[in-house]
């Protein structure tokens, strides 16, 4: 069964981890550019709420429980052995980065968004990866 708003947030998160990849550059000195420094900014956090909204989505509609915060909404996919231990943790501090990033902007430590975009911008894909193999799993039986 094709599931809408997972395509449409899997989508949003892959446009997102393209447009960070084209201001970023593979060259940490781009964070310096305002400009660019936005651009990644905004595409991670943009990325981050597709996450959640899948994490939701899914709980919803697997009736789960209900999410009691964003980062609740990565653990209970992991209580209920959806995703892994590790993924939900990494899914978790993206969402304290995105806190930081909404309301605290003038104390976003630049480094960790360079650690953001080098080595955890995929987790987003990932999530999508275990969620698509999931639906697909279970339209198949």
């Amino acid at each position: 069964m094709i599931d809408d708003i997972l395509i449409n947030k899997s989508q949003i998160i892959a446009r997102c981890i393209q447009r960070v990849n084209e201001e970023y550059e593979s060259d940490p000195k781009n964070l310096e550019d305002f400009r660019r420094q936005d651009s990644i900014i905004l595409n991670l956090q943009r990325l981050c709420e597709a996450s959640i909204n899948i994490a939701t989505h899914l709980i919803r509609k697997r009736r789960l429980g209900v999410p009691q915060s964003s980062k609740d909404a990565f653990a209970i996919l992991e209580k209920a052995d959806l995703i892994p231990k590790d993924l939900s943790q990494r899914l978790q501090a993206m969402v304290g980065f995105r806190n930081i990033a909404v309301h605290e902007y003038q104390s976003l430590n630049l480094k960790i968004v360079q650690v953001i975009v080098e080595q955890h911008m995929y987790d987003g894909l990932e999530l999508v990866k275990i969620i698509n193999h999931l639906i697909h799993d279970n339209s198949s039986q």
